[in-house]
C-alpha cells in the first residue's frame, strides 16, 4: 500500500509568505486565546442560567454532568473556528477555507468514506469491548428525548470535531509542513499536542496509557488521510463518527453519557486492571489500522481520493 504524495505536497505548498514560523505561533496563540475566552464564556454563563433554573447554587461540575452542559461544552468548540478565522485573516492574510484543502472546499465522499469506514471499525471495538466488559446498561434517556436531540448532537460534534481537525491537522500540520520536510515534525509535534489533551485526571495511569495510546493510533489515522488527499474532508467524517459513536450510541465516560443510549463501564472508574488497560489499548490501535486499510488500500472500496485542483490556481469541484 503506497501513498502518491502530490496531494499533499501541493496542499503543504499552499500557504504564501506570511505563513513564517513567528506568525504561525502567534496564530496558534489566538486561536488559543479565542478558545479559552469562548469557553470560559458559555461555561460560567451557563452554569449562571442553570443555577437559576435550578433556583440553587449550581456549580460548573453541576452544570457540566447536566445534558445543556454538553451540549454548551460542544458549543465551545465554535471558539476555534472564530480564531483561527481571526489568525488567517490577520496573521496569514489567507482566507480560512485555504486550511481545508487545496480545492479549498471539503471532499464530500472523503467526508463519507471516513464517517462510513470508522462507522464500521468502531462497531467491531465496541464488540470486542463488550467480550472484554460485558456491563453495559440502558441509558437514563429515553428514546423520543434521544431523537428529539438526535440533530443538535450531530451538528455540535460536527462542530467540535472539524474545529479539532482544523487546528490540529489543518493550521498547525500545514503550517509546520510548509516550514519543515521532516514529518517528525509537521505530523509528530501536532499529533502529540492532540493527543496530550485526552489525559483525564480521574483516571488511573494504566487507562490514561491505554487512552493515549489508543488516540495516538487515531490521530496517526487522521494525518495518514490528510497526507493521502491533502484535503481534510475523510479526517472530518473519520473524527465524527468516532465521536458520534460516544455521545450517542455507546458512552465509556461518566461525564459524557446524557444522551447516549447505552452507557458501558466507565475508563475514568475503579475496577479496571493493568490487563484490561492493554487489550484496551491493543483494540483501539487495532481498530485504527483497519480503519487506514479501508480507506487508504487501493482495493478498498472506501478507498479516499486526493483532492484535485488545476495548476493554474482555481479549483475543481469538491467532489
Amino acid at each position: 500500500m503506497t501513498i502518491d504524495p502530490d496531494a499533499f505536497e501541493r496542499y503543504r505548498r499552499s500557504p504564501n509568505a506570511k505563513t513564517t514560523l513567528p506568525r504561525l505561533l502567534l496564530g496558534a496563540a489566538t486561536v488559543t486565546l479565542f478558545w479559552v475566552a469562548t469557553t470560559m464564556v458559555v461555561l460560567i454563563g451557563g452554569s449562571y442560567l442553570f443555577a437559576l433554573w435550578q433556583a440553587s447554587s449550581g456549580t460548573v461540575q453541576d452544570f457540566m454532568a447536566s445534558p445543556a452542559g454538553i451540549l454548551v461544552a460542544l458549543a465551545s468548540f465554535a471558539g476555534i473556528w472564530i480564531g483561527l478565522w481571526a489568525a488567517m485573516r490577520w496573521v496569514h492574510r489567507e482566507p480560512l477555507m485555504a486550511l481545508i484543502g487545496t480545492s479549498c472546499g471539503v471532499s464530500r465522499s472523503g467526508f463519507l468514506r471516513g464517517l462510513a469506514a470508522v462507522l464500521l471499525t468502531s462497531l467491531l471495538s465496541e464488540v470486542l469491548l463488550y467480550f472484554l466488559q460485558p456491563d453495559i446498561a440502558r441509558g437514563a434517556i429515553s428514546l423520543s428525548s434521544w431523537l428529539l436531540f438526535l440533530i443538535p448532537i450531530v451538528v455540535l460534534t460536527l462542530l467540535q470535531t472539524s474545529s479539532e481537525e482544523v487546528l490540529f491537522r489543518g493550521y498547525l500540520l500545514r503550517g509546520l509542513a510548509n516550514r519543515f520536510q521532516n514529518p517528525l515534525i509537521w505530523a509528530l509535534l501536532p499529533g502529540l499536542l492532540f493527543t496530550s489533551m485526552h489525559w483525564s485526571p480521574s483516571s488511573t495511569a494504566a487507562i490514561n496509557a491505554c487512552v493515549l495510546a489508543s488516540i495516538a493510533a487515531f490521530a496517526l489515522l487522521l494525518t495518514l488521510v490528510v497526507y493521502a488527499t491533502g484535503n481534510l474532508g475523510a479526517a472530518f467524517g473519520a473524527h465524527l463518527g468516532n465521536n458520534l459513536t460516544g455521545f450517542l450510541l455507546i458512552s465509556h465516560q461518566q461525564t459524557y453519557n446524557s444522551f447516549a443510549l447505552f452507557n458501558a463501564k466507565p475508563l475514568e472508574g475503579p475496577g479496571w486492571t493493568t490487563l484490561d488497560a492493554v487489550l484496551i489499548a491493543a483494540i483501539g490501535i487495532v481498530c485504527s489500522l483497519l480503519t487506514i486499510l479501508l480507506l487508504l488500500h487501493p482495493r478498498s472500496p472506501l478507498k479516499v481520493e486526493p483532492d484535485i485542483s488545476h495548476p493554474g490556481g482555481s479549483s475543481l469541484p469538491a467532489d
